[in-house]
């Protein structure tokens, strides 16, 4: 019904003997906020928060954590903060198939398996994929043998001239949301691994368009950016939908995602029920 794959989690992100001073400077630029801004936020002054990135001033545990917050600063980097400060990391990386985390697994599982005949996955903050149902293993019908061997990678799985790639009718306009969107998470996160792989998979040729491939044969009135794939003759159309947990205590928790792809015409709805018959 469902497989789990094993990859390797992201790795702590801050540089070697970098204090954090700087690293939260670098947190305050992203975000586009000045010291006074931030130290308003924070209930301290800018005299203090220029103390602190300059390193005349080695912040307190709860003076880290309050500042990540306002810079909304992801777990695992707030653990490298605090690191960085001299301090013990807050939150654990639990590995996912851990017994403390069974009832998130089988919360999951139940979730995505009830979304069937739809398709719907779970992946990690690099995109490997943890859990999928059978949705999704019918459009991966066709995928080189290569690109199934665990860990799987979605990113890969849909990108790669070998993978789903070819039989995606808009593939242009669904590869430049792709990338788009793993843009947005590096600029948001500070994952050299993530910029490795965007790196990758935004090098994959692209083909050619079709005429077959410019619209359509049915016009939809679509409400978001379909996904247009072929599957046994048929172009099915989806819509994506992504959702994460709400105040992760856990590094591994925060970094998950469920995607389920809701079908975008009412051809794709009979399709997929005519399958689960």
């Amino acid at each position: 019904m469902t497989t789990v794959a094993s990859g390797t989690a992201a790795s702590p992100t801050a540089p070697a003997g970098q204090g954090v001073g700087p690293l939260l400077r670098a947190w305050r630029v992203r975000r586009r906020i000045s010291q006074l801004e931030l130290a308003l936020r924070a209930d301290s002054s800018a005299r203090h928060i220029s103390f602190i990135e300059t390193g005349r001033s080695r912040p307190s545990e709860e003076m880290v954590l309050r500042l990540a917050e306002h810079l909304e600063v992801p777990v695992r980097e707030v653990n490298a903060l605090l690191l960085a400060a001299g301090h013990a990391p807050r939150y654990r990386q639990t590995p996912l198939d851990d017994p403390a985390l069974g009832a998130l697994r089988d919360g999951m599982e139940r979730l995505i398996q009830g979304y069937e005949p739809y398709p719907a996955l779970v992946v990690d903050g690099l995109y490997t994929v943890q859990a999928a149902n059978r949705g999704i293993m019918m459009l991966l019908d066709g995928v080189d043998e290569g690109l199934l061997q665990p860990p799987l990678n979605a990113m890969r799985l849909t990108l790669h001239p070998r993978g789903m790639a070819p039989r995606i009718r808009n593939l242009r306009e669904w590869r430049g949301h792709l990338l788009a969107q793993m843009e947005r998470q590096i600029a948001l996160q500070r994952s050299e691994e993530l910029r490795e792989l965007y790196e990758e998979v935004a090098a994959y040729p692209v083909p050619e368009a079709s005429a077959a491939d410019a619209e359509p044969e049915e016009p939809y009135p679509y409400f978001a950016l379909p996904l247009r794939i072929e599957h046994e003759g048929r172009v099915l159309s989806f819509i994506s939908s992504i959702s994460t947990f709400n105040t992760p205590m856990d590094v591994t928790v925060a970094e998950l995602a469920i995607e389920t792809f809701l079908p975008a015409d009412p051809a794709t709805v009979k399709y997929l029920h005519a399958l689960g018959d």
